[in-house]
């Protein structure tokens, strides 16, 4: 009788938030179903974003957070990286040696409000003139400035409990300040731990993996703010010639997740998008295969934009949907646009 395999020690890299220990905590669990006998291992992972709490414009953007884990995970420090798909940059190369073995089944790509403990605002139009939005995604900022020009945004970053805290009226350790530039606002520094905010805008994904779904008022639904590319999305990297972890991971993915992103990331691609882009897109499947295939650029402050919506004529072509998008994006001027509200 032949003895059973061997166990596999299996190292997953993971930022330490409790956002990203609940994403590796649901991969654990998908990964022990698919073979009980794994034992794996959380390794966490600092990354200079982490250690970094102004506004992250100015030291390289959240694709920081992918840098470290690829780094660890190129070295051999660790086996497994989990990346959020939309905090992948569209401008920077898969490092040597590495390979996206699966994307989860998208979850959620819709953005939430949330507003303080005991508020009776529900919705976005319940807010009064010139309220403070919480947020620090330049996509939001552009596109809640497009709705309510009146809304003062302040880019609050961190984990989500920090920012629930601060926002219902606990005191914040963590929120520092960068210098105020005339196409950036404040950060919250300590001594404006305090400052009001009337509402936050937090993913409904990431709501849903804290348990904190009750939190959100509202729903925008993606013709009120078009998601980011590869919202809600979790992909699963590896490195290449780990063959025997490839495949297995290779079963976890979802296949019309992984054509509908392909086919966003074709687009930010395109456009030489970065984390710090005003960039949106998000796309669909529809009936025989067909995507619909939505994409915008918009200036900082959201008065600027170019758009597409386009429809596959071969279903199984994202890619050449990605790039169509992309072109027509460009020649409406998107380049332009990106480049005015990059980082100065």
């Amino acid at each position: 009788m032949s003895a059973d395999p061997p166990t596999r020690e299996l190292r997953i890299g993971t930022r330490t938030s409790p956002m990203a220990l609940a994403q590796t905590a649901h991969v654990t669990r998908l990964l022990h179903a698919l073979d009980p006998r794994l034992r794996i291992v959380t390794v966490p992972v600092q990354s200079e974003a982490g250690l970094w709490h102004g506004d992250l414009s100015g030291t390289g953007g959240k694709g920081l957070f992918v840098k470290a884990l690829d780094a660890r995970l190129q070295s051999g420090d660790i086996d497994l990286a989990l990346h959020c798909l939309k905090d992948v940059p569209g401008d920077v190369p898969l490092r040597a040696g590495l390979v996206v073995a699966a994307h989860l089944e998208r979850d959620d790509v819709r953005d939430a409000l949330v507003v303080p403990e005991h508020s009776g605002v529900r919705r976005l139009a319940d807010l009064p003139h010139g309220a403070r939005v919480g947020t620090a995604s330049v996509r939001r900022r552009a596109q809640l400035l497009r709705i309510r020009p009146d809304l003062r945004i302040v880019p609050v970053r961190g984990a989500v409990g920090t920012r629930l805290d601060l926002m219902d009226g606990g005191r914040d350790t963590h929120a520092q300040t960068q210098p105020h530039t005339h196409t950036q606002p404040h950060v919250l520094t300590r001594a404006h731990a305090h400052t009001e905010l009337d509402a936050l805008i937090l993913a409904s994904a990431g709501l849903a993996r804290l348990g904190l779904t009750h939190r959100a008022t509202q729903l925008f639904e993606v013709d009120e703010l078009l998601p980011a590319v590869g919202a809600g999305v979790l992909s699963l990297e590896c490195r290449r010639h780990d063959t025997a972890l490839a495949a297995l991971l290779e079963r976890l993915n979802h296949e019309r997740t992984l054509t509908e992103t392909t086919a966003e990331r074709v687009m930010l691609q395109g456009l030489r998008g970065h984390c710090n882009s005003p960039i949106a897109g998000y796309c669909v499947t529809g009936p025989g295969g067909r995507l619909s295939l939505r994409g915008k650029v918009f200036s900082p402050d959201g008065t600027a934009f170019a758009q597409v919506h386009l429809h596959s004529e071969a279903p199984h072509d994202p890619a050449a949907l990605g790039a169509h998008a992309a072109t027509e994006l460009l020649s409406q001027g998107a380049r332009a646009l990106i480049d005015t509200g990059a980082p100065l």
